[in-house]
C-alpha cells in the first residue's frame, strides 16, 4: 500500500513557474515508477511525465522542454518542475505510483492538486 500526497499547486501567471511535490509513504518508494498526470475540466486524464525506478524519464509532447520530473528516494518524494506555464496547462495534477510485482500491476493515486495558469 502506498499513500501519495501532492502539494505545490496554485495560481500562476502565464510564463510563470511552479514546482509540484508528491510525498509517498507506506511502501518501498524506490521500486515504483512515478508519474504525474493531469485532468482539465471536461477532458480525460492525461500523462504529463513519468520517471522509472532507474530514473529514466518520459514526457508528453506538450510539456517537453518546459517541465522536468525528478525523484528523491531518500525523501520518498517525486517532483514536477514546471516552467513557461501556459493557460492550457490549467488542470488538476495527480501523482501516481506504479509497480509490477509477480505479474500483478499495483498502482496508487494521490488526491490531486489544482494548477491554474491565468492572468
Amino acid at each position: 500500500q502506498v499513500q501519495l500526497v501532492e502539494s505545490g499547486g496554485g495560481l500562476v501567471q502565464p510564463g510563470g513557474s511552479l514546482r509540484l511535490s508528491c510525498a509517498a509513504s507506506g511502501s518501498i518508494f524506490s521500486r515504483y515508477t512515478m508519474g504525474w498526470y493531469r485532468q482539465a475540466p471536461g477532458k480525460q486524464r492525461e500523462l504529463v511525465a513519468i520517471i522509472t525506478s532507474g530514473s529514466s524519464t518520459n514526457y508528453a509532447d506538450s510539456v517537453k522542454g518546459r517541465f522536468t520530473i525528478s525523484r528523491d528516494n531518500a525523501k520518498n518524494t517525486v517532483y514536477l518542475q514546471m516552467h513557461s506555464l501556459k493557460p492550457e496547462d490549467t488542470a488538476v495534477y495527480y501523482c501516481k505510483a506504479e509497480r509490477v510485482y509477480n505479474g500483478i500491476i499495483y498502482y496508487y493515486w494521490g488526491q490531486g492538486t489544482q494548477v491554474t495558469v491565468s492572468s
